[in-house]
């Protein structure tokens, strides 16, 4: 192993291990030998099975077969999760054949940041992780089951049904993928309009045409954002069928990893005698590979806040520090837009998940001995789904490119660290993602212009006041201000000004989109302005200094000066009412920091006092 990964990987179970104590304990006393529903009365039972045909009845009510429940985040807008609505019926007809039953324990939201973004919904997109998280809890909690298996894809959606599954962690739980879409216009093309008509140069009807031509089908979108990345962890974390998670959707293969999915879980139940539930699975190692595997393919900077929520619902404390340690050693294999021009279809054709795995246990840089859904060992993810006689087979995987300029090797990669890096300094910790940033973009050092809305920030670039070198500070975003909302609007006209020659930066304590990375961010700034953070000094004309190589964010402004400043805090109650937000007041007040993974959850599960 890297001696820094190892180190790294040693620091977390030293500093896990009172809380991993407490919840494997937990878990170990939830479990029991045979089914669930022994625990039942009568009356219980057949509350539950009342729905059921009888010879699903009959399976049931004889107590020696497993019930698997199917928690699905399905709706039919969700373009990625639309595909959802035949799984139940699939996977009951699949375990039916086997002598097992399956019944929908419960659907949790799935938001699409894409509709909300620049939108009022989007401040309830990253409070809606904890509650599918508590959603996932409710269906499971009427205890009837002996396995899940979970349907979800994208951004809030995969960390909340994590954190709820590894809640019922006596549980095996496998997660069953949708698939992408296919590739529609190239990710340039669509970034180009989009520009264009920040700057006034296209119709809104030819902008509709275009983003059309990108989101097209059902299926999860193409580039590399939060969602794929989500794709990424679970596999990194053996939490899904190897090599599985780019096969497109609405496919037989994409039918027949379902089925197969559904067969698998029988094999992990107490039943089976190889019991093998999720709390085993998931470790600190665990969640170490899927931090290598984040870096590695420059995925999405919201997994610096998911991941450390994920940890710390089993008990496993993760910081910033150790995001950055991993990315200083972790080589940047893949090339995927916003970081590169493939998408998701490309990284699947140049082998996918089987190299980059392969790629990296050859270099040392992740945990081959960890459990997973298909078994011992990390290395079992070196293969490549496929069909044989209408049956899924998986062949031995590559373990080397089809395609060099979509996923290089650890040895000649696209970068010597990953795509993330920590920043430090009097206004802070933020992560900036670099592995999209030119060289040149990696330190300015130029006044400030402070914001309090990414609306305020496109109105000033309409007006023409923003042709000149500056570091945008966008404040009170984070999630005890507005629940953190992306800030996904300020991408076009800062990217405008980029390419006019202009040198601009972001500093703010929300989040951008997974899909955003052209414009050095420092974001997720820590403490946020509303809770302490030096963001609420920050006056228009001082002077910032953006230092990447040197992992620095600096306000040039003398601590004399500083202490004798007051916050200057904006009238917030427009954020506070309206879209649903004025269900989530005591979620605002209640709510973590960034780096403590913006939860409600403390890091033993329990709701924070």
């Amino acid at each position: 192993m890297n001696e820094i990964i190892q180190k790294v990987t040693d620091t977390i179970i030293k500093r896990s291990s009172k809380s991993r104590a407490v919840y494997l304990d937990r878990m170990a006393k939830a479990k029991v030998h045979g089914v669930n529903r022994e625990r039942l009365g009568c009356s219980n039972l057949a509350h539950a099975m009342a729905s059921m045909d009888e010879r699903e009845k009959n399976a049931l009510s004889a107590k020696q077969s497993p019930n698997i429940a199917i928690v699905t985040a399905y709706n039919d807008m969700l373009s990625a999760h639309e595909p959802y609505k035949l799984y139940p019926s699939l996977i009951k007809r699949t375990l039916m054949e086997e002598g097992a039953t399956a019944q929908v324990a419960g659907g949790v939201p799935a938001m699409c940041d894409g509709v909300t973004q620049s939108q009022p919904g989007m401040e309830l997109s990253l409070f809606s992780r904890d509650n599918i998280a508590m959603g996932t809890a409710i269906g499971l909690s009427h205890n009837v089951y002996d396995g899940a298996l979970y349907l979800g894809v994208c951004d809030k959606i995969v960390p909340g049904l994590l954190i709820g599954a590894l809640s019922f962690g006596h549980l095996p739980g496998i997660f069953v993928p949708a698939g992408p879409m296919p590739s529609g216009i190239s990710n340039a093309q669509k970034a180009k309009v989009r520009q264009e008509f920040a700057q006034g140069k296209i119709s809104e009807d030819a902008l509709l045409q275009v983003e059309s031509e990108s989101y097209h089908s059902s299926g999860t979108c193409t580039f590399y954002g939060t969602a794929n990345s989500n794709q990424m962890l679970l596999e990194m974390m053996g939490l899904q069928l190897p090599n599985s998670s780019f096969v497109n959707t609405n496919t037989p293969l994409r039918e027949a990893l379902t089925a197969y999915a559904a067969k698998t879980i029988l094999t992990m139940t107490d039943l089976s005698g190889r019991y093998k539930p999720i709390a085993e699975i998931i470790d600190e190692k665990s969640f170490v590979n899927a931090i290598v595997g984040l870096m590695a393919t420059g995925g999405s900077t919201n997994h610096t806040i998911h991941l450390i929520a994920m940890a710390r619902a089993a008990g496993i404390v993760l910081n910033w520090d150790d995001f950055d340690a991993i990315s200083k050693v972790t080589p940047l294999l893949c090339k995927m837009y916003p970081n590169g021009q493939a998408d998701v279809n490309h990284f699947r054709d140049a082998g996918g998940m089987s190299v980059v795995i392969s790629q990296l246990l050859d270099a040392g840089l992740v945990h081959n001995d960890v459990e997973t859904v298909v078994g011992k060992g990390l290395e079992s993810y070196i293969v490549e789904p496929g069909l044989s006689d209408e049956k899924v087979i998986f062949a031995e995987g590559p373990k080397v490119s089809r395609d060099e300029s979509v996923v290089s090797t650890a040895k000649t990669p696209f970068s010597e660290e990953g795509g993330l890096k920590l920043l430090h300094g009097n206004l802070g910790r933020s992560v900036v993602k670099t592995s999209a940033l030119k060289p040149e973009q990696f330190f300015i050092e130029a006044e400030a212009i402070v914001f309090e809305s990414q609306e305020a920030l496109q109105a000033a670039f309409k007006a023409g006041e923003l042709e000149k070198d500056f570091i945008a500070v966008v404040r009170y975003q984070g999630p005890k201000a507005n629940g953190m909302p992306e800030l996904h609007g300020l991408m076009p006209p800062l990217g405008v000004l980029q390419e006019k020659g202009f040198k601009v930066g972001i500093i703010t304590d929300g989040r951008m989109s997974g899909a955003s990375g052209k414009v050095p961010s420092a974001i997720h700034c820590s403490p946020e302005a509303l809770d302490g953070g030096m963001l609420a000094k920050v006056k228009t004309g001082d002077r910032i200094r953006f230092d990447i190589p040197k992992g620095e964010i600096m306000l040039l402004v003398e601590e004399k000066e500083l202490a004798s400043r007051r916050a200057e805090v904006p009238e917030l109650s427009a954020n506070r009412y309206g879209f649903g937000r004025e269900l989530f007041v005591a979620v605002r007040q209640s709510v973590g920091t960034a780096e403590e993974g913006a939860s409600l959850f403390d890091i033993s599960g329990e709701e924070r006092a």
